[in-house]
C-alpha cells in the first residue's frame, strides 16, 4: 500500500494506486451551490478536493474519465455536468505575503497571469480567440480571459485555493502588517478588485461556479461588498467529512498493515487507540456525530507503521508543530492567556455563545473586540479546538480535539509561564526523576523555588487544585513516551493526572505515573506565607489541614491505582499525592 503523503493531485494518487478515502459522492451534493466558501484548518486535504473537482469537471480530461473515476463511487453514477467546464485555478499559497503593498500587489497579478498563461497552453486545442495577459493589471486579464471563453460552449469553474493565505500571516501577531493588508482589502485594493472582478464574471455566467478554499473567514469578512456571492458551506453537516479520515477507514489500513507486519490481532486495536488518541476528534458541524481523523498525521503514522512495523517515535509530525503560532498569538491576548489556562482544566472544554462565521482583520487587531467568542473561534478555525456539543442553554461547547493539539496547548502555556529557557529546562530535569526514579522532591522543590514566583503574580483569589495541577503538567507533560491523560474518568470519578507508558514503549526503565493533587489555601491553614516558609518538609505535611488532604488523597490514590492496574495490567505504576498550601509550600506522600 502506498500513501501520498504531501501529495495533493487527484488523478496522481487514483491512476497510481495510492491510499484514498472515496469523497466523491459529494460532488452531486456540491452541485447545489455554484459559488461556495469551504474551511478547514491546514493540512487537512482541501487541495486534495479541489483536484477532484478539477480533475471531473475539466473538459480537457473526458477521454480519461474511466481512467480517473470509473472504480470510485461517483464513477457508477456521474452527473450531467461532468467534464464540462473550462478550470481556471488559483492557488494563493504560492502569493508571497511579504513585502510593501505594492509588492505584494505585484505577487499576486504576477500569479494570476501565470496562471491564466497555463490556461491559455493547456486549452490551446479549443481555438480559444486571442487572451491578452496584461502583466501591469491581472484583472484586465481575467477580462479578455472572460471575453474570450463568452465564445465557447465551456464555460468556467473557478478554483482559488488558500484564498486568505495573506490575511494569515497577520494574524500571526505581525501587526506591522496591517496598513499593507488594509490596502489589499479595503476600498480598490487588488483583493478587493480581483473578487469583484470573479464576481462579475460569474453575473455573465463565464465563471459558471466557484469553490474557494481556505482556513478562516477572516478575508471574506473583509472584502463582503466586494464579493458577497459565496454560501458558506463548511458547517454544513453533510460535509463534516468532506476533508478528513473516518475511524473505520483508518481502521481498514491498520488491519492490513498489522496483517503485512504479522502481528496478532490485538495490534489492530492497540494501534487504533493510539491513533484515536493523537489523531482522532474533530467536529465541524452541528448536527453530525462523526468525529474526523486528521488525514496528514494519520497518512504520518501508516507510513511509519508500514515500512519499520513500528508506530512513530513522535506522534507530532513536525508539518503541523508551526500551529503552535496561532498558540502564541492568542498568547500575547491578556483574555487569551486566561483562556489557554483554562483549557488545561477539566476535559479541556470552554463554553461560548456561538462560533463567530464573521470577523475581520480589524476584529483581530483590536483589543475591544477579542472577546471570548473572538478567541474560541479563531481556535477553531485552525483546528486547535473543535466543536465538542451544547449546554442546556444552547450554547457551545468545544474541546482540544486530542493529545497533540493539547500538546501545543502545554508547550505554549510552559512558555507563558517560564519565559526564561533555563527555568523550563531546569524544571524538565527535575520532572524526568519522577517517572525515571520515582522521585518527587525535587520538582516540588522546584516549584517552591521558581515556579511559584509565576503565580504571585496571577489573581491569588481564584486559585485551585487545577492551577496547580496545570504547573505540574506542563514540567511532566511527555507525548513522546506517554499517553498524558488529566482527568482520567475511573467509575465515573476522575484522577488528576495518569502518565501510562505508550504500549511501544514499554521497554524502557521508567514508571507509569499516577498523581492526586490537592490545594490549601493560607487561610484555611491558619498560617501566614511568613510562618510557612520556615517550616521542614515533615513540619508542612503535619499542618492539619494539609494531613487530612493526604489522607483523603492517598485513600483515593489506592483506589484509583487498583482500577489502572485492572484496565491497563502490567503498569509500573508510582503514585503520589501532592498538596500545595497557597503559592508557599508543597508536600507530597508517595503511596
Amino acid at each position: 500500500m502506498k500513501f501520498p503523503y504531501g501529495i495533493s493531485d487527484f488523478k496522481s494518487i487514483v491512476t497510481e494506486e495510492y491510499f484514498y478515502c472515496d469523497r466523491t459522492e459529494k460532488i452531486p451534493l456540491l452541485e447545489n451551490t455554484k459559488s461556495q466558501l469551504f474551511i478547514r484548518p491546514r493540512r487537512f486535504g482541501k487541495s486534495l478536493v479541489l483536484s477532484m473537482l478539477e480533475n471531473y469537471y475539466d473538459v480537457a480530461k473526458k477521454d480519461e474519465f474511466e481512467s480517473i473515476f470509473g472504480n470510485l463511487k461517483i464513477g457508477e453514477n456521474p452527473t450531467d455536468l461532468r467534464n464540462s467546464y473550462f478550470i481556471l485555478k488559483f492557488d494563493f499559497s504560492c502569493v508571497d505575503p511579504t513585502g510593501s503593498a505594492e509588492e505584494v500587489k505585484k505577487a499576486l497579478f504576477d500569479h494570476i497571469n501565470d496562471c491564466i498563461k497555463e490556461f491559455i497552453l493547456y486549452y490551446g486545442e479549443y481555438n480559444l480567440p486571442d487572451i491578452e495577459v496584461n502583466r501591469n493589471n491581472a484583472i484586465s486579464s481575467i477580462k479578455s480571459l472572460v471575453s474570450s471563453v463568452r465564445m465557447t460552449p465551456y464555460p468556467v469553474y473557478l478554483l482559488i485555493d488558500e484564498y486568505d493565505n495573506f490575511a494569515n500571516t497577520v494574524m500571526m501577531g505581525v501587526q506591522s502588517t496591517e496598513k499593507r493588508y488594509e490596502a489589499l482589502v479595503h476600498d480598490e485594493g487588488p483583493l478587493r478588485t480581483f473578487f469583484k472582478a470573479v464576481k462579475s464574471s460569474t453575473s455573465g455566467s463565464m465563471f459558471d461556479r466557484v469553490f474557494i478554499t481556505g482556513v478562516s473567514p477572516v478575508v471574506m469578512s473583509d472584502i463582503t461588498s466586494g464579493y458577497n456571492i459565496a454560501k458558506n458551506i463548511y458547517f454544513q453537516p453533510k460535509f463534516n467529512n468532506l476533508c478528513g479520515f473516518k475511524e473505520n477507514e483508518v481502521r481498514r489500513v491498520i488491519e492490513q498493515i498489522v496483517a503485512e507486519c504479522k502481528f496478532g490481532a490485538e495490534k489492530t486495536d492497540e494501534a487504533l487507540n493510539l491513533m484515536k488518541t493523537y489523531y482522532d476528534g474533530y467536529l465541524f458541524a452541528f448536527g453530525s456525530d462523526e468525529y474526523i481523523y486528521n488525514p496528514t498525521l494519520c497518512l504520518y503514522f501508516f507510513e511509519q507503521f508500514q515500512e519499520m512495523c513500528s508506530y512513530p517515535r513522535e506522534m507530532l509530525d513536525d508539518n503541523l508543530a508551526t500551529d503552535e503560532s496561532k498558540l502564541e498569538y492568542i498568547a500575547q491576548i491578556p483574555r487569551g492567556r486566561d483562556l489557554l489556562m483554562s483549557l488545561m482544566e477539566k476535559d479541556q472544554q470552554v463554553v461560548a455563545s456561538g462560533i463567530s462565521k464573521r470577523f475581520g482583520i480589524r476584529e483581530m487587531l483590536s483589543d475591544k473586540s477579542r472577546d471570548n467568542t473572538f478567541l474560541v473561534s479563531f481556535l477553531y478555525y485552525f483546528g486547535v479546538l473543535t466543536i465538542a456539543g451544547e449546554t442546556e442553554e444552547l450554547q457551545v461547547i468545544l474541546k482540544v480535539p486530542n493529545l497533540v493539539m493539547k500538546s501545543l496547548y502545554v508547550e505554549r502555556i510552559q512558555k507563558m509561564l517560564l519565559p526564561e529557557p533555563e527555568d523550563r529546562d531546569d524544571g524538565r530535569e527535575a520532572a524526568k526523576l519522577v517517572y525515571q526514579k520515582g522521585e518527587m522532591a525535587p520538582l516540588c522543590r522546584f516549584m517552591e523555588e521558581r515556579y511559584f514566583k509565576v503565580f504571585h503574580n496571577r489573581d491569588y483569589r481564584w486559585a485551585n487544585e487545577l492551577t496547580l495541577k496545570t504547573a505540574f503538567l506542563t514540567l511532566l507533560y511527555n507525548d513522546i513516551i506517554y499517553i498524558m491523560d488529566s482527568e482520567t474518568e475511573i467509575d465515573r470519578r476522575y484522577a488528576d493526572l495518569t502518565m501510562i507508558i505508550r504500549p511501544d514503549k514499554r521497554y524502557g526503565k521508567i514508571f507509569d505515573v499516577l498523581i492526586e493533587f490537592k490545594f490549601v489555601k493560607l487561610k484555611n491553614a491558619g498560617m501566614s506565607a511568613d510562618q510557612v516558609t520556615g517550616l521542614t518538609d515533615d513540619e508542612l505535611c503535619q499542618i492539619p489541614e494539609i494531613a487530612k488532604q493526604i489522607k483523603d488523597g492517598e485513600k483515593q490514590v489506592k483506589e484509583y491505582g487498583k482500577k489502572l492496574e485492572q484496565r491497563h495490567g502490567n503498569l509500573r505504576l508510582q503514585k503520589f499525592v501532592v498538596v500545595a498550601l497557597g503559592f508557599e509550600r508543597v508536600c507530597f506522600r508517595k503511596i
